[in-house]
């Protein structure tokens, strides 16, 4: 498999997915999307809440998710990275902020996992920070990973174990965010 830095070619991207483990089908995904847009509805419907998207991988949970919140919002996004094509988080480096104003909104986070919470951990006190009435996050998985977090999601569709996944907004070195499914790498 070529390094972290250097991209794969399309052969070891299908082996790498032929060899990881499918954590969670598209009937499972679809399953949990119907349970947190119920959720969510019966928390903020009639809020007139403002929906930001955390890009890029929550691009495919919002575009999932949005048209089963059948109440009045607004839509925005943000971009705020710990990653870039690293498997590991840095530092949290912020690419778009929102373009509607936050203060004294609701706002509604949806970002695709919640891992070791940093980067959501700033963009909630990003929010709150600019006036944000209350801040709710909702993720389409968050991961066990054993040890307290600096922020938790108020809607959370999946659990994951602790280890590498991707599909459904999450990538592997960049690719496969456009799969249907959840899996975990196969770190051998």
């Amino acid at each position: 498999m070529a390094a972290d830095d250097t991209p794969m070619t399309d052969e070891q991207a299908r082996a790498l997915l032929a060899a990881a483990e499918l954590l969670y089908s598209a009937q499972d995904i679809q399953a949990a999307l119907e349970e947190l847009a119920a959720a969510i509805t019966a928390r903020l419907s009639g809020q007139r809440p403002l929906v930001l998207t955390v890009m890029g991988g929550a691009v495919i949970f919002a575009g999932q998710l949005l048209p089963r919140l059948a109440f009045p919002l607004e839509c925005d996004y943000l971009h705020a990275t710990r990653y870039g094509p690293a498997t590991l988080g840095g530092e949290v480096s912020w690419l778009a902020e929102p373009h509607l104003p936050v203060a004294g909104r609701t706002v509604l986070v949806l970002d695709d996992i919640l891992d070791e919470g940093m980067t959501l951990a700033a963009i909630r006190d990003w929010l709150l920070g600019h006036g944000a009435r209350r801040c709710l996050i909702a993720v389409l998985a968050e991961k066990e990973i054993g040890r307290p977090r600096p922020v938790s999601a108020d809607f959370v569709g999946l659990r994951l174990p602790n280890c590498y996944v991707f599909g459904c907004g999450m990538d592997v070195r960049g690719l496969w965010r456009n799969l249907p499914a959840i899996y975990a790498l196969n770190e051998r």
